[in-house]
């Protein structure tokens, strides 16, 4: 079937948005395609079977992506051979070598997103080259700044990350990943840090003099110190070390597992079990839990950024069976993404329904989709329309710990009544039970949805409008039109299970009941 691509804007002659005031100026280091090529083929090669589904995931990245680059090398001299995807790039009769082109850019950079998810250090630095790489060449790229900064905070390069991160906002309108957030987030993070590590200085004056010692020895001579019960002595030195990590620009991860340690350390001298208690004076503020707090607010910032109301509003959590109640008798359409849904006149048709469910990053043009959307369905790793009022906010996760972590820093307070809570969080999987081996493709949001109600069979209607699988191509926010149509997904498979149920078909309505 026919995907809709991406059309990937061409702009590598016009500058970037400068970084902001007082910060210096992120030094991409510019990187050659054929070099990031032999990179990825050399890496592909290292990558064995394993039980690590994340290498996995990145193995299967590189060859699609090596793949790419083989069916479009020449066979003969590029100037005899047109090369849609990769083009060799000559001035003045010189090559300058491999230029991106539009075809190759998605699986460059699901290699950069694959090998960042797995965690480790060699990956990573494979996710920094494929950035460095993107942004050579197209200096625009909403995707390579985003990449970039998400592998910088991942190295614990932090400054250079929100400087990446702003990079990105002031290339979109719609910041449906969450990434001011993020950015304000590690800011504040920082902020905090610093206040955490002025506070520890000053309690302890006698910190300065081993900060300018080696990190490992000043660390190493405290933790002995407080073996033999000396904390005395084993504070200053272990502060120090802090200092000095803070100071000569020691990655932000392990800055704050130094801090961490030290914290603990400092509770178990006190003789501090639990979450309280400390030094000085019992009826007055307590420093060890204050510094406690600071660690902790730090960390939370930089996870999520700043919540004004934890709480969310008031949202109240729903549970399947609930769920089931609150669409029980009432008739749903569900509004697919698509082009043919944008290019029709269905939205007064649409309105009409009980209930109207969207998906992810829909777009609203009243004639044409309706104005009404009372359940909103969407994947948790974005963040579009999650602003939008809705009567009831689905948010789909296949890893719990993922999942709960997006609606920490993603939700947005009074947007929504009910929000699905974990026994609504991946639909197929886990209430159908129905594994890789009989579904191995990642379902859509729209097939999650789209199978939960029918699992339910509690509503006289339920329609499918505009869906055809993307065969129209996408109809999204601007914001989410850049965004490929994932491979991860099984369209054929969705829509072979939809068209075994349908009970009516047309060129806009499915009808499965």
């Amino acid at each position: 079937m026919t995907k809709a691509r991406p059309r990937w804007q061409r702009q590598r002659d016009v500058e970037v948005p400068a970084p902001r005031a007082g910060t210096a100026p992120i030094a991409v280091t510019p990187t050659d395609l054929d070099v990031c090529l032999r990179a990825c083929a050399a890496h592909s090669g290292k990558l064995v079977a394993g039980l690590d589904r994340r290498r996995t995931a990145l193995a299967e990245a590189l060859r699609h992506l090596l793949a790419a680059h083989a069916t479009t090398a020449p066979a003969a001299p590029a100037a005899a051979v047109p090369l849609p995807l990769i083009r060799r790039s000559v001035k003045s009769g010189a090559s300058t070598g491999l230029v991106l082109g539009d075809e190759l850019m998605d699986p460059l950079l699901a290699v950069g997103n694959k090998a960042l998810e797995c965690g480790y250090e060699d990956e990573t630095k494979l996710a920094l080259l494929v950035a460095d790489t993107v942004l050579t060449q197209r200096k625009r790229s909403r995707a390579g700044w985003r990449l970039r900064a998400r592998v910088l905070e991942a190295m614990g390069s932090e400054t250079a990350a929100v400087d990446a991160y702003e990079r990105y906002l002031g290339l979109t309108d719609d910041d449906g990943f969450g990434v001011a957030a993020k950015a304000a987030g590690l800011r504040l993070g920082g902020e905090i840090q610093h206040e955490l590590v002025r506070r520890l200085e000053d309690d302890c004056p006698g910190s300065r003099e081993f900060a300018a010692r080696p990190v490992i020895e000043a660390w190493a001579e405290g933790l002995e110190l407080h073996a033999r019960g000396d904390w005395a002595g084993a504070q200053p030195r272990l502060v120090g070390a802090l200092l000095a990590q803070t100071r000569n620009g020691t990655p932000v991860t392990e800055i704050q597992e130094t801090a961490s340690h030290y914290l603990g350390l400092a509770r178990e001298a006190h003789g501090v079990v639990g979450g309280g208690g400390g030094t000085g004076d019992p009826t007055g503020p307590d420093p060890l839990t204050e510094l406690t707090e600071l660690y902790a607010e730090q960390r939370r910032n930089r996870s999520r950024g700043a919540v004004a109301d934890p709480t969310f509003g008031g949202v109240e959590w729903i549970t399947l069976g609930e769920f089931r109640n609150l669409i029980a008798g009432r008739s749903i359409c569900l509004v697919a993404n698509s082009q043919r849904v944008g290019n029709g006149s269905m939205g007064a048709e649409i309105d009409a329904y009980d209930l109207v469910v969207r998906f992810n990053s829909y777009k609203i043009d009243p004639a044409a989709t309706g104005r009404r959307t009372d359940i909103h369905a969407t994947i948790h790793k974005h963040s579009f329309n999650w602003d939008q009022r809705v009567e009831t906010r689905l948010v789909f996760g296949g890893v719990s710990g993922g999942w709960k972590q997006s609606l920490r820093s993603r939700l947005v307070p009074g947007a929504q009544t009910y929000l699905g809570d974990e026994s609504l969080r991946w639909p197929l999987r886990d209430i159908g039970r129905t594994g890789s081996d009989v579904w191995p493709s990642i379902p859509t949001t729209g097939f999650n949805m789209l199978w939960l109600l029918d699992f339910l069979d509690v509503s006289p209607r339920l329609d499918l409008i505009g869906f055809d699988f993307y065969e129209s191509g996408a109809y999204r926010l601007a914001g989410a039109m850049k965004m490929p149509i994932t491979s991860v997904h099984e369209y054929t498979s969705e829509k072979a299970w939809v068209m075994e149920r349908a009970q009516s078909v047309t060129d806009a309505r499915i009808r499965l009941r």
